[in-house]
């Protein structure tokens, strides 16, 4: 087996178990790496068997696609075709003159070293949550839409007995209704986006028929479960002591701005609250990958413009599992035939590469129409913590672009310290942005997580 060209495939989501799956069948020996401990992502999270839980998949749709990647990996696994690391972090992806060294921290306390080498590298790194600050949202109780979702599949777990969920995207609909069949009071699905939108791309989003009946369903659930949706409509603030008690919501004009007099108080324990994705880039961006904008860039085969990496799943631009699937599929099916020294033949591929073509459209539809609010950076006060790492105010940031002339994303963290905590500007990028008035430019980072100077120091463990 070890005469076999190597793939070192990054995410055990939709895009890395479809590509580990394309490229194993195809005779290429992968190492599928993945920080969680169990395959799935994101998406297809499901509850410990410790917990007994005795119907996983009604927290789930495509579970019977779930199964087949499932079934799948246990088999590529059984006849050594595929090693699956779980519960390392990578860190970073070494180029190297023949080939890729990919090194990743083990275990819970990321501490242990080891190195992958590979012949190739996927990117299947998927994305993470935007969420833009207003008055009230560090309050314990004050969560985000996926960790609402993430809680209930991981755990069996809800935060709190009545739910607000509100921001805008796809994602609000799952999430408010898997949260009432939790059994969870849903008090309101807020939503910033017009549905009048949606009449203006009716071509795009009439090529997937499937996804607006799905969309029905939710709509059809929030109705059986008799959740009030609000549309056109924002958070203006959270209240509470020592946690949420209320939120303040509000309409929303034509052009983004709350209106005055439509300000409404809801009770609530919990709020999920997102504004869509943004793709996971940091190892794209160590390795030199091209960016277009915020979206790793790929061409048809799913490469990336450094030679011998590849890019599959929302790394490259977010539309759902769907899109992952295909996206992956066709990513090891190339990968494959690059590495065996064959030129890859779009024709064998020629009916996903439709279906991406098409979920591409949709999703950007989508995009487009759960943008958040144009003046949402007015809801955020001077006293509200926009960094919460190192515990900076919008006025802190105001003061930095109003006064001392910062007219940028970085500019503002070297004033402020914004974004220079834990997590590296991912929570707080966005709002940092919208408050300079800037785009939000992926930030180049020379490791993709923290790493411990002894590692640093020491040779780590090949794998």
């Amino acid at each position: 087996m070890t005469d076999r060209p190597h793939l070192a495939v990054i995410g055990a989501g939709p895009a890395g178990l479809a590509a580990t799956g394309a490229a194993a069948s195809r005779g290429v020996r992968v190492t599928l790496i993945d920080s969680a401990t169990e395959a799935g992502g994101q998406f297809y999270r499901r509850p410990a068997a410790g917990l007994g839980a005795r119907r996983p998949q009604a927290l789930h749709h495509r579970w019977r696609t779930w199964e087949r990647l499932r079934d799948g990996l246990r088999t590529h696994v059984q006849a050594g075709a595929v090693r699956h690391l779980t519960d390392h972090h990578v860190w970073f992806v070494e180029r190297q003159d023949v080939g890729f060294t990919v090194h990743a921290l083990l275990g819970p306390e990321q501490e242990h070293p080891v190195a992958v080498r590979a012949d190739a590298v996927l990117l299947a790194t998927g994305g993470y949550e935007k969420v833009l600050p207003f008055p009230g949202w560090t309050l314990p109780g004050v969560i985000t839409a996926g960790g609402a979702q993430a809680m209930l599949k991981g755990t069996l777990a809800v935060s709190g007995r009545i739910a607000v969920v509100a921001g805008t995207g796809p994602l609000l609909l799952p999430v408010a209704t898997g949260l009432a069949a939790a059994g969870v009071e849903v008090a309101a699905l807020v939503e910033s986006a017009d549905p009048k939108d949606f009449v203006r791309r009716t071509r795009a989003l009439a090529v997937q028929p499937g996804k607006v009946a799905e969309g029905a369903r939710y709509a059809a659930q929030l109705l059986r479960h008799r959740v009030r949706t609000l549309v056109r409509h924002t958070v203006v603030e959270a209240h509470g002591a020592r946690g949420l008690e209320a939120v303040t919501v509000a309409a929303l004009d034509a052009d983004g701005r709350v209106r005055s007099g439509t300000e409404r108080r809801i009770v609530c324990d919990t709020l999920a609250v997102g504004h869509g994705m943004l793709p996971h880039t940091d190892l794209a961006e160590t390795l030199g990958c091209r960016l277009d904008g915020m979206d790793v860039h790929v061409d048809d085969e799913q490469r990336t413009d450094v030679p011998g990496v590849w890019a599959a799943g929302e790394t490259t631009g977010i539309g759902g599992s769907a899109l992952s699937l295909a996206e992956g599929h066709i990513a090891g099916r190339s990968i494959a035939a690059r590495l065996h020294g064959i030129e890859p033949r779009a024709r064998d591929w020629a009916a996903t590469a439709r279906t991406r073509t098409r979920l591409r459209a949709f999703f950007a539809a989508l995009d487009a129409v759960h943008a958040p609010p144009a003046h949402w950076s007015e809801q955020i006060t001077d006293d509200t913590v926009v960094c919460r790492c190192e515990e900076v105010t919008g006025g802190a940031i105001r003061e930095a672009v109003d006064e001392l002339g910062a007219g940028d994303v970085r500019t503002v963290k070297l004033l402020t310290r914004a974004g220079m905590g834990w997590c590296q500007g991912r929570v707080c990028g966005p709002a940092v942005a919208g408050l300079a008035g800037c785009a939000l430019t992926p930030t180049r980072r020379p490791f993709a997580g923290p790493v411990p100077l002894g590692v640093l120091a020491a040779e780590p463990e090949h794998g």
